[in-house]
């Protein structure tokens, strides 16, 4: 891709991003306990919109796609992998209230933490060539299946909630 495009649309995306990100955090919003999981779901999506906008602000400022390709693959990895969960965490909670907890938060902090680690071991320590390339594709199948677990819970989720809405509807 050529430079100049690239980063027009970098140009573009970030301050659409930024506003929605810090909109969802700071907008005023109704204080009734009613609200309580909207406002969650909105604070989380609002947290990973700026974690998004973090990740194309390195693009955007550093270049880094253009210096070190192997790295800003993985870097975008790195940050859809715990954009997913939290995406995800912020539908859900719409759901059902009681979705995250103090376990399910530590069992995917700990799995992105991972995730990441294993993208420094993959792009710092082994050879260029073959092996990184399959290392990284490796990654790339961990995040895809991670993405179609999540979406499974998340759709499990709505699922019983439309049982539960046609159920209370019937009597």
């Amino acid at each position: 891709m050529e430079p100049s495009i690239y980063s027009y649309s970098l140009c573009i995306a970030l301050p659409l991003m930024l506003f929605f990100g810090f909109y969802f955090l700071l907008a005023p919003t109704p204080e009734k306990a009613i609200f309580n999981n909207y406002l969650r779901s909105r604070r989380i999506m609002g947290v990973a919109i700026l974690l998004l906008a973090a990740n194309y602000s390195v693009h955007f400022f550093f270049g880094i796609r253009f210096k070190n390709a192997d790295a800003a693959i993985l870097m975008n990895l790195s940050t859809y992998f715990l954009c997913y969960w939290l995406f995800s965490s912020a539908l859900t909670t719409l759901l059902d209230r009681f979705y995250i907890t103090k376990r399910r938060l530590r069992t995917h902090i700990c799995l992105w933490i991972l995730f990441s680690i294993l993208s420094g071991i993959v792009l710092l320590l082994l050879p260029k060539g073959g092996l990184q390339t399959t290392a990284m594709f490796a990654l790339a199948a961990w995040l895809v299946i991670y993405g179609l677990f999540l979406t499974r819970r998340l759709l499990r989720a709505y699922h019983r909630v439309i049982r539960i809405f046609d159920d209370t509807r019937a009597d």
